[in-house]
């Protein structure tokens, strides 16, 4: 089997932003793991490191299962989502993405006005968030682009990325 016969087209339509009215800052990942669209939330796989980060940014302990990662969230006014809605992938590969199709940042944005900063998690989402979306909302928030808590990012120690989170991550 050769790779382009391991491509699926996905849409996002699994896992809804993660969003309400009081969300200050807007986690973009690029687009969801196999095991985050299995789980039908963001950042489900279990090596990945960043609620592990977010929790440890406010001394508290890190939120297992998807309601307590909700109530983590909201009560941080923390939105997540995805710089792609659809795209062609093979398994959770960021690198295999093709054919992207961007979210509606702009509508977002008008419709969750609280939001007052983007913050990029990993390179393929600051590559992809430049490409597709920077254009459109240049100057109208603040955008932070930080190291990936996926597993893959195996360079960074969890210290480390803790550290970069925090002094990347003033607004809070």
């Amino acid at each position: 089997m050769e790779k382009k016969d391991k491509y699926k087209h996905i849409t996002h339509e699994s896992i809804p932003p993660f969003i309400n009215h009081d969300s200050k800052v807007l986690i973009l990942g690029s687009f969801p793991s196999i095991k985050s669209r299995e789980d039908g939330f963001f950042y489900a796989h279990p090596r990945n490191r960043f609620f592990k980060t977010l929790s440890a940014l406010f001394n508290e302990e890190e939120p297992i299962g998807v309601s307590k990662r909700k109530e983590f969230l909201i009560k941080h006014n923390i939105a997540l989502y995805d710089v792609i809605y659809e795209c062609d992938i093979i398994a959770s590969s960021d690198a295999s993405i093709k054919n992207a199709v961007p979210i509606d940042l702009e509508g977002l944005l008008k419709e969750y006005p609280s939001i007052k900063c983007i913050a990029l998690n990993g390179g393929k989402a600051k590559e992809l968030f430049n490409k597709y979306l920077l254009p459109k909302i240049k100057n109208k928030v603040e955008i932070i682009y930080l190291s990936s808590t996926s597993p893959l990012n195996a360079r960074m120690k969890d210290i480390d990325l803790i550290n970069e989170y925090k002094s990347k991550l003033n607004i809070f």
